[in-house]
């Protein structure tokens, strides 16, 4: 049996770019709002904390080209 990923249902198709687009009308860069907001409570800090840990596997995977 195959594993499953954690990260292929992190993130359903239909809510792709909502948290870019929150930090872009806060007129922010996505690294920016998600820094900000981290340690809010709820569904913000969730999607902020998510971005955050993405932009880290984006740099570790780029790394190792």
């Amino acid at each position: 049996m195959a594993k499953k990923h954690w990260i292929a249902g992190a993130v359903p198709k239909s809510h792709e770019g909502i948290f870019s687009a929150k930090a872009k009308r806060a007129g922010m860069s996505t690294h920016a709002y998600a820094e900000k907001e981290k340690g809010a409570k709820g569904k913000l800090g969730n999607e902020a904390r998510l971005a955050l840990r993405f932009e880290g596997m984006a740099k570790k995977r780029k790394r190792k080209r």
